[in-house]
């Protein structure tokens, strides 16, 4: 399974979008400072975890989150 994730900063106005096979590892590798361009703006709290059985079908809509639209969408729905 690969999941696609939404993760939104407690402390700054910052909502990062991505892709994942183990969403527990990846969020904590956030919160921890990990990675290079989430590490200004943590901690974060989950937002959004949808799975997917391939790989390119969580990528599709990876992408489509981080489109205009997909934007608008996060804003309307998650925030």
């Amino acid at each position: 399974m690969y999941y696609t994730y939404i993760i939104k900063s407690k402390t700054r106005n910052y909502i990062y979008v991505g892709i994942t096979s183990n969403t527990e590892r990846r969020f904590l590798e956030h919160n921890n400072g990990k990675n290079k361009t989430t590490k200004p703006y943590k901690p974060f709290d989950l937002l959004l975890k949808e799975s997917y059985s391939t790989r390119g079908e969580a990528r599709k809509r990876e992408i489509y989150l981080k489109s205009g639209i997909g934007k608008e969408f996060i804003k309307s729905n998650l925030k």
